[in-house]
């Protein structure tokens, strides 16, 4: 397996309130992890959500505790439970993070299945033949689109897209989205904020994908091209390349 993470403040924002984590490696008992936070509440509150969120992740995940002889979906959701509900005390006796949060994706790979878990606008996409986002924004405009009210790409969708109705630790219970897909030969696997899915069209994601071969390289060009698009907003990206075997 071959990894690779990379933030960026972007071209308007003097704070960069998104954070990644990025391991192959084991945690806990999940076989590898990833995480894209992207926080939100004022520059002091978007920075410090989006890092605590991602570090008690890996924190609550590491110790191996409850719940006993889980399987991936339900430790990814009991972390992301457990991070909301400390996010949001710590919100409600400190002032000056008051209403914070942070949005989520995290997943881990087993073999040929990936597990993800969600809340809110950060995505996790699968890319082989084509560009698959595997994750659904909890957002104003894509409930409305779902719902058949607002076409997507219209002029109401793009004016109100960075509406979240869902995040971590804005309120003391979460509900946690669960997704699975089946991993197929040659197929990689993108994990971003909204900085990036805001400035670069999937179709752009997908052709800058299917040209780098070296997802480090990928990973550069993604962030670049979110910020000669605009660059409005912090961007993170993580790629995964889980069929990389490291010639011996």
């Amino acid at each position: 397996m071959l990894t690779y993470a990379l933030t960026d403040v972007g071209r308007h924002r003097a704070v960069n309130q998104d954070a990644a984590f990025c391991s192959g490696q084991s945690v806990g008992r999940l076989p590898n992890l990833f995480i894209v936070a992207d926080g939100m509440g004022g520059h002091r509150g978007g920075d410090y959500a989006s890092s605590f969120a991602v570090r008690r992740m890996t924190e609550i995940l590491g110790q191996e505790k409850e719940p006993e002889n889980p399987s991936p979906a339900l430790l990814l959701k009991y972390a992301v439970n457990q991070v909301n509900a400390e996010l949001f005390r710590e919100a409600s006796v400190n002032q000056e993070y008051s209403g914070m949060g942070t949005t989520m994706v995290a997943c881990t790979i087993d073999q040929d299945r990936i597990t993800v878990a969600n809340v809110g606008d950060s995505r996790l996409y699968v890319c082989g033949s084509g560009l698959n986002q595997i994750t659904r924004d909890h957002s104003l405009v894509e409930e409305m689109v779902q719902e058949g009210t607002l076409e997507k790409g219209s002029t109401g969708y793009l004016k109100n897209k960075n509406i979240i109705t869902r995040a971590v630790g804005v309120e003391e219970r979460v509900d946690v989205d669960i997704f699975y897909a089946r991993l197929d030969q040659g197929q990689r696997i993108l994990m971003c904020s909204d900085g990036l899915t805001n400035m670069v069209e999937d179709s752009q994601i997908e052709r800058i994908l299917k040209e780098e071969n070296d997802i480090r390289m990928a990973a550069e060009r993604l962030v670049s091209q979110a910020n000669v698009n605009g660059g409005q907003d912090n961007i993170a990206v993580i790629l995964i390349d889980p069929e990389y075997r490291p010639i011996s």
